[in-house]
């Protein structure tokens, strides 16, 4: 769902029957439709399986043959943010060449907070390039959500670590983001963390 526009898939190889993914992430697109990729043939295997009216893919696929239409209002607008959005993919190089400006600025956040003492969740070899997870400082003088609102009241805004049990924070590198996005984000990270009072280099 997050990678596809810029993480390598061979579908072939990887004998994908069905992909899917959203118009948002690494497309770069506005949030409003999901699509699917998928075998023709397996598709059309699920015929009359599908539990729900509005999610049954055969039913949409056949209609489209037919009508050339969706068979619910369609989101127009979302469906016109995509398209530009793979022309500005394909000006941009293509998925490859997004994928690089994204391991660019996920390495320059990385190095720039382990640089001042921030330990990873995330072994370095089994990380995405998509987000990265950062433990929370061992200083009483750290407050995620003071060091939260502090970088969103600059412009910065990122993710709490909601996905593990663990005390971290996240970090993404996707979006119409750039090298010196990802700087600014480390220099205000340090700024911010030095108002607050907590030690740098980092302490565990």
């Amino acid at each position: 769902m997050s990678a596809f526009g810029a993480v390598p898939v061979d579908i072939q190889k990887g004998f994908i029957d069905f992909l899917i993914s959203s118009s948002n992430k690494c497309i770069q697109s506005v949030p409003g439709f999901s699509f699917v990729i998928c075998s023709i043939r397996k598709l059309l295997s699920f015929k009359n399986n599908s539990r729900s009216l509005s999610l049954d893919l055969v039913d949409q696929y056949e209609n489209m043959l037919k009508t050339n239409q969706f068979r619910f209002t369609p989101p127009t607008h979302s469906i016109l943010a995509f398209k530009q959005a793979l022309v500005e993919l394909e000006q941009e190089g293509g998925p490859q060449k997004r994928y690089e400006r994204y391991s660019n600025n996920h390495e320059i956040v990385r190095k720039g907070l382990l640089s001042i003492g921030f330990k990873e969740l995330v072994p370095h070899e089994e990380q995405s390039k998509i987000i990265n997870s950062y433990f929370y400082p061992n200083d009483e003088n750290f407050n995620f959500e003071d060091f939260y609102k502090r970088l969103s009241d600059k412009g910065m805004v990122i993710y709490p670590g909601k996905m593990s049990k663990a005390s971290c924070f996240r970090i993404g590198s996707i979006g119409a983001l750039y090298a010196e996005d990802m700087q600014q984000l480390v220099q205000l990270i340090v700024q911010i963390l030095r108002d607050m009072n907590v030690k740098i280099p980092i302490q565990y």
